[in-house]
């Protein structure tokens, strides 16, 4: 039987025919944008390549007869019902060491804007309200980075990635993950905190870097910014979902913190969102992500991973190895 994967998301996938057309397998990008229209598209699919703009809930798995894998096209899954899809046999498949270096570098940009404050200053001078040739030009203190503490709030690949960048640039470094073994820091050069308040009452920067799960989602709210220092920067590039956005618009308005740099807010891309009306705020919309090399590494990794499973073959990279026993048993082989 011939294979039959879609890519329900907006954008293509330019290597996915010619990576499926070495298998026989036809390929179809249609993008969707409810679940009933996902359900339309990839209920008989063998293969999903997503994205993470569309969901994949467990009433879309429910309805997905013949697929063995849905392989997203980013560094995380949390668009995806693990679970549900666990239950019906199918893998989940992602691409968790892409974008390191781009998303730690952006990361580092905007600790480097807000401790410059570079959008403000830039704001000033292109819209004529500079009155003076000497600083401060802008109300909020700027201190020279050097001796100051980045708490970075998980400690993954992209958190360790960045560790070298920061120290280059002369900044301390505390982590808090209750994920990892005091052994993982070492030869790091940084300073493991026991509790997330711990980091966050010392921290100059608060950099996050830890995926959206139901442990996670709304991590930062008033109580939490309200244990930072008030000259602080709260800076996330990894999903808007971690942050109460009602309590760091409250956070920065009263002054708990001195602002914000944010590749992402909750929804993606929500222009309306009253935080991109604060002037100490810097919102990158998603950008964190890009550069010209990493785009393409991404689309055929996640190919590649398709007909891995369709081959047979377990994926490099997935999120829920505790799917085997449900496979084997619905797909009636191992791979």
């Amino acid at each position: 039987m011939k294979f039959r994967v879609v890519n329900a998301s907006p954008l293509d996938n330019p290597f996915a025919r010619d990576v499926l057309g070495r298998i026989g397998a036809d390929y179809e990008h249609r993008p969707c944008w409810s679940d009933a229209e996902l359900i339309e598209l990839a209920r008989d699919a063998d293969g999903i390549i997503s994205s993470p703009v569309e969901r994949y809930p467990r009433e879309v798995s429910a309805n997905l007869a013949r697929c063995k894998v849905i392989s997203n096209m980013g560094v995380g899954y949390d668009t995806i019902d693990v679970d549900a899809a666990t239950e019906h046999g199918i893998c989940v498949a992602y691409v968790p060491d892409y974008c390191m270096d781009e998303v730690a570098e952006h990361a580092m940009a905007l600790i480097l804007a807000c401790a410059r404050q570079i959008a403000a200053i830039n704001s000033i001078m292109k819209e004529g309200k500079l009155t003076r040739l000497q600083p401060p030009w802008v109300e909020r203190p700027i201190f020279k980075l050097r001796g100051q503490t980045l708490g970075l709030v998980g400690f993954g690949r992209i958190a360790r990635t960045l560790v070298r960048k920061a120290q280059g640039f002369g900044l301390k470094v505390v982590v808090y993950d209750p994920y990892i073994s005091p052994g993982t820091v070492v030869g790091y050069d940084v300073e493991m905190a026991h509790e997330l308040n711990q980091l966050l009452k010392k921290s100059d920067f608060v950099s996050v870097h830890i995926p959206l799960t139901r442990d996670t989602e709304h991590l930062f709210g008033l109580k939490q910014f309200r244990k930072m220092k008030p000259t602080a920067y709260f800076i996330n590039t990894s999903r808007g979902g971690l942050v109460d956005q009602e309590a760091l618009h409250k956070a920065l308005t009263e002054g708990h913190i001195a602002g914000a740099g944010l590749d992402v807010i909750e929804p993606d891309l929500d222009l309306g969102n009253p935080l991109l009306k604060l002037d100490n705020v810097i919102y990158t919309g998603h950008a964190g992500f890009y550069s010209e090399t990493s785009g393409p590494e991404l689309r055929r990794r996640a190919v590649e991973e398709v007909v891995r499973v369709l081959q047979g073959k377990w994926p490099q990279s997935w999120a829920n190895p505790q799917v085997k026993d449900k496979f084997i048993a619905r797909w009636g082989k191992k791979a």
